[in-house]
């Protein structure tokens, strides 16, 4: 399981209320004792913060907010020492405006390092408006995203060059790979045609934005496959790649390319028994046509928590042990394993996601409210960047630890199970509204997707339920898992 550390809202180790890497050092023993077997680390480079870290100033270099290269450096081998492998965000669409190189360009030196042009076309911004500005001598540069986030042209071969040495820099310091960000968006349509004359273009709302999964990236991301393997151990690329099918996502993790891609399509799935059991079914089948795993991903820092998403904790719980009952790489975002909900009351002052720019209400501040440690005041942040709700306590690391039954404990003793779980998912006929699945060694998972109880005749012994086991029903809104007798 791969545990995503969003680090200004996991652990504050210096006590200024933003996280940092010395607080997310101070709590790897946690995560050991959760079960991870590696953590991806957010952006912590040198970053204005216009969009939290994803607009980068510098590749080679932690911003003062987080720390120094000493921390990072320490992080990763304490990380290393507790079995624990690290990976780091590569940001390689866009840099910040702060950046030298966007710097050089408002001046008039080597621009085309960037997407500049005399007129610009009909884009829109991911995060609303045009997806172009002027500067002072009337061109125009694009930028997919915020408009201090200048997007990078991957035609030119100093962009290609400067991150290799990029790659190099942060493998030579002992990280284990890297999560791409944006990995399918890079190379932009020859042309840049208008949107009515693109081929690739996505809704966001009632809005038309371009969308990129170009064939030429898939060039970019075997040269990065190249410098992995030349380094020693198991060096991951993971995507994150917002592929239209799964068999368009699948070409991301060919033998030649990157290791694993986030699977939206999983996540993006409502909690029914048949739309679930299709992108289970479809996501297993097209990455297995790569000979690649399967990713499954419930929640992260960009969509809003699954406990407020499915609607209830129950279903959060039995959706943690679906999800931890694939085969494949499973991905936790920090405070999910304590059930935290999305904060939907934050005070105005607090919500700076840029992405608010579109939509006042799609704004991701509030899967971001930082993790609670303690249940006494404070939660163990003082003054937290983002304010966290009074009624949290009983969500605490805390207060869950040595509670049997809470979220953290179910979590605790998924991930230790699971890895006695293996073989190929096997689906078995079941009621309307369930998923009943095996695996080897007399492994089964039952979810009932509904409201209700259902009958059905217990496969075997239960091993770990996210709700109660009653003979002969299986619950509502609840998972488990259970140890059939093998012949």
């Amino acid at each position: 399981m791969i545990y995503q550390v969003y680090v200004r809202s996991f652990a504050d180790g210096n006590g200024d209320g933003v996280g940092d890497l010395i607080g997310a050092r101070d709590r790897l023993g946690y995560l050991a004792d959760l079960g991870v077997d590696a953590i991806w680390l957010t952006p912590f480079y040198t970053s204005p913060m216009a969009d939290f870290g994803y607009d980068v100033a510098d590749y080679r270099d932690v911003d003062p907010l987080f720390g120094t290269l000493g921390d990072a450096k320490a992080l990763i081998d304490e990380a290393h020492g507790l079995g624990i492998r690290v990976i780091v965000d590569i940001v390689p669409n866009h840099t910040s405006s702060a950046h030298p190189w966007f710097q050089e360009a408002l001046r008039g030196v080597n621009r085309d390092r960037y997407i500049f042009r005399d007129q610009p076309n009909d884009w829109e911004s991911i995060f609303g408006g045009s997806a172009w500005t002027q500067v002072e001598d009337g061109q125009w540069y694009l930028h997919l995203f915020d408009s201090s986030q200048p997007d990078l042209n991957w035609d030119h071969p100093e962009v290609r060059a400067e991150f290799e040495s990029v790659l190099r820099f942060w493998l030579d310091l002992g990280v284990d790979g890297f999560r791409v960000d944006v990995a399918h968006g890079m190379v932009k349509p020859e042309g840049l045609p208008d949107i009515g004359h693109a081929d690739q273009v996505r809704m966001i709302g009632s809005d038309v934005v371009p969308y990129f999964d170009n064939d030429a990236v898939h060039e970019i991301h075997r040269s990065w496959r190249k410098i992995l393997d030349s380094y020693p151990g198991e060096r991951i690329g993971v995507a994150e790649a917002w592929a239209p099918t799964p068999e368009r996502l699948a070409r991301y993790v060919r033998p030649d390319e990157l290791h694993q891609a986030f699977n939206f399509h999983y996540l993006g799935t409502r909690w029914e028994a048949g739309p679930l059991r299709h992108v289970i079914t479809e996501s297993l089948e097209t990455a297995a046509s790569v000979g690649a795993p399967s990713t499954w991903v419930l929640s992260n820092h960009d969509v809003k928590r699954h406990v407020t998403r499915f609607g209830s904790v129950e279903r959060a719980r039995a959706a943690a042990l679906l999800m931890l009952a694939l085969p494949g790489s499973a991905y936790v975002y920090n405070g999910e394993e304590l059930g935290l909900p999305e904060v939907l009351d934050l005070p105005e002052e607090f919500c700076l996601d840029p992405q608010r720019l579109r939509d006042p209400d799609s704004g991701r501040d509030g899967c971001r409210v930082p993790m609670p440690w303690t249940s006494a005041e404070g939660y163990g942040w003082s003054s937290p960047w983002l304010p966290m709700p009074a009624g949290w306590g009983p969500l605490s690391v805390e207060a869950q630890s040595g509670e049997a039954g809470s979220m953290l404990s179910l979590y605790r003793e998924a991930l230790r199970l699971r890895r006695t779980v293996s073989g190929e998912l096997r689906w078995s006929d079941s009621p309307e509204g369930t998923l009943v699945f095996s695996r080897d060694d007399g492994f089964v998972c039952t979810v009932n997707l509904t409201g209700s109880e259902i009958a059905f005749p217990a496969p075997g012994e239960p091993v770990l339920s996210s709700g109660p086991v009653e003979p002969g029903t299986l619950a509502p809104d609840s998972a488990t898992w259970w140890r059939a007798k093998v012949a």
